[in-house]
């Protein structure tokens, strides 16, 4: 059935094929002055003007690397300041250390020098001691023996 419809409708063009033709180029017409220049000027605005904010854009993003190119200059010494820093006190801090160590070292060693010239001291008057007992000794024995 739908298929007889579409057979029994036949397109023949006639005369008012130009006049379709002509009130087509009409409506265009009016729509391209109505409708669509304004809506192209104002998409051409905002495209200069993005064109515009772009170039602001760009002008922000160069001066915040530089910025930032700065800040990590700045952090970069900073940190090669205080590692400077860090090795002067380590430095220092060794320094003292050795410093305090040589000074415990010498006075250890005059308090051992002190302790063997007692040592010594100490050992002469008891071999001294000894010596005269000995002799006491000697002498009771040979009493003693003798008697």
């Amino acid at each position: 059935m739908v298929l007889l419809a579409f057979q029994e409708v036949r397109l023949v063009p006639d005369g008012t094929i130009f006049i379709h033709i002509a009130l087509i180029l009409l409506m265009i017409w009016i729509l391209n002055r109505t409708f669509f220049r304004p809506i192209n000027r104002v998409i051409e605005s905002r495209e200069r003007n993005k064109g515009g904010r772009s170039s602001e854009a760009q002008e922000i993003l160069k001066n915040v690397g530089e910025k930032q190119s700065r800040y990590e200059a700045a952090m970069l010494e900073a940190r090669n300041e205080g590692y400077g820093l860090i090795e002067r006190e380590r430095t220092q801090a060794i320094a003292d250390r050795q410093e305090k160590i040589g000074a415990v070292k010498e006075e250890v060693a005059q308090f051992i020098a002190q302790e063997n010239q007692e040592l010594d001291r100490q050992t002469v008057e008891i071999k001294a001691s000894v010596a005269q007992e000995a002799e006491k000794m000697a002498q009771r024995i040979s009493s003693n023996i003798l008697k």
